[in-house]
């Protein structure tokens, strides 16, 4: 009942159904795309006792609620509302945003629900790494060697999972685009992490060579392939008869995407990863520490852009890329995210305001489990010099991290749970991230006591 009562009492002040577009949630948000800004009652939502704070991106409306109670008051308001078809919202939501804003929300919507998987495998790896560090577990014995399939799984079929992402996104349909990853992680393909020590076969093809190499835990061939993919289905459901439509278009659009997939987009797409990973790779060894700071405490600005949840796609090419083989970005990412909770808990000791404070402390705890919106919109960002703070600690953990040459083997996690993708490259590995993440709390707790902050909701 006490979420019914919630979207029953939040309708009025979206603007009521006819307002709203469609709906949406996350991890710790529900967001609403609405036809009149003007009709949402932000001061009133605010007020609400369940209600962490909100906050406009990509056009949308988004209403910070936490984990574990978004999903359940998501399912009350779609029963209250009435909410417009995807494509509808899509159409409509589309003149509100620049290209480089529709960019970075296509890509959050590609890989946000992909992310579980990648946090289930994360914790797996962790898991077997504390079970061999231990001896807990008989190393090659059917136990750990089940669990190694279980955690590697995720990326080895990761193509196939954004493939199916990426093509509802596209608007193209997403069993073809799982087709496409299959395509590209084909057993008879090279696993490109195997380079080093392997030679691909090639096969001539029209007169071209083709090296038979495979694109497992890729992400920027999929992605260029299943965006071609979408343009050729759309094509030819436009020019074929709708009674040959279920014959003709998917052979079509499979034989034409899947040689666009091998013979250009997959080649194309490694260039493009490797200079990447060559230009982050260079900032990283040469710039050192300097760029530890600059990263961490510019991090939290990109949050509150969107546009750190393009980073997956980097972070995934660094995984994939035989020359690294780690994560190297995205401790530095986690140091950005726990210091949120670090400046937190600094205002939950310095105010006097009854609201922030019960929210303060809840919100900075998540952000030591990496969930960081909830003290970032809801306390820090609302009295400004705690986000400063924050900034502060970020930076300097991340410098320390880079430092240190602190890396995972995952992407998706930070803060606590990120141990699980540390403890595998190493003992010292998970010292340093430790020690990281000490300075990043205790930096941005004790800037944030320095710079003070006024006791204000607005």
């Amino acid at each position: 009942m006490q979420h019914k009562e919630i979207a029953r009492e939040l309708l009025p002040l979206i603007g009521g159904a006819e307002n709203i577009i469609s709906i949406s949630h996350c991890t710790t948000r529900l967001r609403f795309n609405v036809r009149d800004e003007e009709k949402i009652d932000i001061a009133a939502i605010e007020k609400m006792e369940s209600v962490q704070g909100t906050f406009f991106r990509y056009g949308l409306f988004q209403i910070i609620f936490g984990t574990g109670v978004v999903n359940k008051i998501y399912k009350e308001m779609i029963q209250y509302s009435d909410p417009a078809p995807f494509e509808e919202a899509r159409r409509e939501a589309r003149p509100n945003m620049n290209v480089l804003t529709r960019f970075a929300k296509t890509l959050s919507d590609i890989f946000v629900p992909i992310i579980p998987a990648i946090v289930a495998s994360g914790l797996l790896m962790g898991l077997i790494s504390v079970l061999k560090e231990f001896s807990l577990g008989a190393y090659g014995g059917p136990l750990m060697k089940m669990l190694d399939i279980f955690s590697s799984s995720a990326f080895v079929i990761l193509p196939v999972l954004i493939g199916f992402s990426a093509a509802k996104q596209f608007g193209a349909n997403p069993f073809l685009g799982a087709v496409i990853g299959g395509i590209l992680t084909h057993p008879d393909l090279l696993d490109p992490s195997m380079l080093g020590s392997q030679k691909p076969e090639s096969i001539e093809v029209f007169g071209l060579e083709v090296p038979l190499i495979g694109y497992q835990g890729t992400v920027i061939p999929i992605l260029l392939s299943v965006y071609m993919m979408s343009k050729i289905e759309k094509f030819l459901k436009r020019i074929v008869p709708s009674s040959l439509d279920l014959i003709v278009a998917p052979f079509i659009t499979v034989m034409a995407s899947g040689f666009a997939a091998l013979f250009i987009m997959g080649p194309l797409s490694l260039m493009i990863a490797h200079f990447i990973s060559d230009c982050l790779g260079f900032v990283y060894h040469f710039a050192g520490a300097c760029a530890g700071f600059l990263f961490g405490g510019l991090y939290a600005l990109l949050v509150l852009s969107g546009l750190h949840h393009s980073f997956y796609v980097i972070e995934a090419s660094l995984l994939a890329d035989p020359e690294y083989g780690v994560n190297f970005l995205l401790p530095i990412w986690s140091m950005a995210n726990v210091a949120q909770g670090g400046a937190g808990l600094a205002v939950f000791l310095k105010t006097k305001n009854d609201g922030i404070r019960k929210i303060a402390i809840p919100a900075s705890l998540t952000a030591f489990l990496g969930i960081v919106e909830p003290v970032m919109f809801g306390v820090n960002l609302k009295l400004v010099r705690p986000f400063i703070g924050a900034s502060i600690g970020g930076a300097l953990g991340g410098a320390y991290a880079v430092f240190t040459h602190v890396a995972a083997n995952s992407y998706g996690l930070s803060g606590i749970p990120m141990i699980s993708i540390i403890l595998p490259l190493g003992t010292a590995n998970l010292i340093h991230y430790l020690i990281a993440f000490a300075i990043a709390v205790i930096s941005a707790f004790i800037a944030t006591l320095c710079l003070g902050f006024k006791d204000e909701k607005e």
